[in-house]
């Protein structure tokens, strides 16, 4: 198995706003991380997977790298930094047409202190024209530069071509598969749970997000807003492989001003979609409100099962903690047995409890029941309470998991009250708790 976990790492670092995204997005072939002109866009590390000529790595963009800064930028220099401690390959991008500056000045000193292979990328030579300029980022001392044009893709693939001469042998040298996606087949076969925490901003999903994954991989800072765009990575638990994505905060598009923001939604979305689990993180001081309840409505129309984290409950006192029970059930009461936890997510207190919790609920994902047992349940409750109009369900069963799906034949339309109705003894019966399933009829004559 060419197992990505052991896949050279390359890291793009370089101050802000010389193209590091658009670096990233140009050797991916797709837009994964979002791109703006303007400084400080990526502030989080972004990891992905990519491959050149056959050969895997990694690629990790980082935030841009400055001396000094205010507190957010620099906990995102400090981002940039210990991606370099577990890097293979560093690309080292500068604004060719800017020239070299104090910042790249300084990060090509901290750079000159590694051993690791180092390629200069001299960015925004959109053409031929400006080739020599170029030659100034010698002084640079860390060798001869390599002219890119990440937005247009001039000379990005001679770049590729040497930082897969310096990749290490011993990692990664699984060959591309045969569909060209740049995915090893067998890797496609180990399934991977994700879990995206989801909410407004500022309720502190990075901080949970460090805490469950146990390194500080997001920037945390009390200024709403610090994450831009969706950062995963995958720890080993007791249920196996969980992918963690610490999503950006979501809040009314009425609300969303910059179009950096309103892309920073979109992905969050887009991960809600696709993930398993979605852990719905609340800031227990404000309390519930009618966003929080919008976008559980959102993540419960996503179909995956959620988990709802009550977080900064240190710091409310007992009449808050009873307002927050009753607003629990006055406005998440639709989701279907929802578990909540009740955590600090800077202290860590409580967190150890939201693992089991989604164990419980992937393993509801999971659950394929026997056919008999299904039938049996169908046949009892339609014994219990005939649906109207001389509907009746023939026969059932579980096509499919990842959610729990069922198809019913009925001699006829099932009305959507009956179907309701089928779906609770469903769930009781099987005990899927807030794992959503899935209903699907079709008509057979008996």
């Amino acid at each position: 198995m060419n197992d990505a976990s052991n896949r050279p790492r390359v890291v793009i670092v370089g101050r802000p706003n010389v193209g590091k995204s658009t670096l990233l997005n140009r050797v991916i072939g797709r837009r994964e991380a979002i791109v703006e002109e303007r400084p400080g866009v990526t502030r989080d590390r972004k990891e992905v997977e990519a491959d050149w000529a056959g050969r895997f790595f990694t690629l990790v963009d980082t935030g841009g790298w400055l001396a000094r800064g205010s507190d957010l930028e620099n906990k995102v220099s400090r981002q940039s930094e210990s991606a370099l401690d577990d890097a293979d390959v560093v690309l080292f991008v500068v604004d060719a047409m800017v020239g070299v500056t104090d910042e790249d000045e300084q990060m090509a000193r901290r750079l000159r202190g590694t051993d690791l292979p180092l390629l200069v990328v001299a960015n925004k030579i959109d053409d031929s024209s400006h080739q020599a300029v170029i030659w100034d980022l010698v002084a640079l001392g860390l060798g001869d530069p390599y002219p890119v044009s990440s937005l247009h893709g001039r000379g990005v693939g001679d770049l590729l071509d040497a930082v897969v001469d310096v990749l290490p042998e011993e990692a990664g040298a699984g060959r591309a598969g045969e569909n060209g996606t740049g995915v090893d087949p067998d890797d496609a076969e180990e399934r991977i749970f994700s879990i995206a925490l989801v909410g407004r901003p500022n309720v502190g999903k990075s901080t949970l997000f460090n805490r469950l994954i146990g390194e500080e991989r997001s920037v945390v800072h009390d200024m709403p807003g610090t994450t831009r765009d969706t950062v995963d990575t995958v720890v080993e638990t007791e249920h196996g492989p969980i992918r963690f994505l610490d999503t950006a905060g979501m809040r009314r598009r009425s609300r969303i001003d910059e179009d950096t923001e309103y892309y920073s939604v979109v992905r969050a979305l887009r991960s809600v979609d696709t993930a398993d689990v979605a852990l719905l993180v609340i800031d227990a001081t404000e309390g519930i409100t009618g966003q929080d309840q919008r976008l559980a409505e959102r993540v419960d129309a996503a179909g995956c099962p959620i988990v709802v984290v009550l977080n900064k409950t240190d710091l409310i006192n007992t009449e808050q903690r009873e307002a927050l029970s009753v607003q629990m059930t006055r406005k998440l009461g639709f989701l279907p047995e929802v578990p909540s936890h009740r955590i600090s997510a800077l202290s860590g207190r409580g967190v150890q409890k939201l693992v089991p919790s989604m164990g419980i609920a992937i393993d509801a994902y999971q659950t394929r029941a026997p056919t008999r047992k299904v039938n049996d349940i169908i046949r009892a409750a339609q014994q219990a309470q005939p649906a109207p109009g001389g509907a009746r369900v023939l026969y059932a069963t579980q096509g499919a998991t990842d959610p729990p799906t069922f198809t019913l034949f009925a001699n006829r339309t099932i009305p959507d009250s009956y179907m309701r109705y089928l779906e609770r003894k469903l769930r009781e019966a099987f005990d899927f708790g807030p794992t959503p399933i899935k209903l699907r009829v079709r008509r057979r004559s008996e």
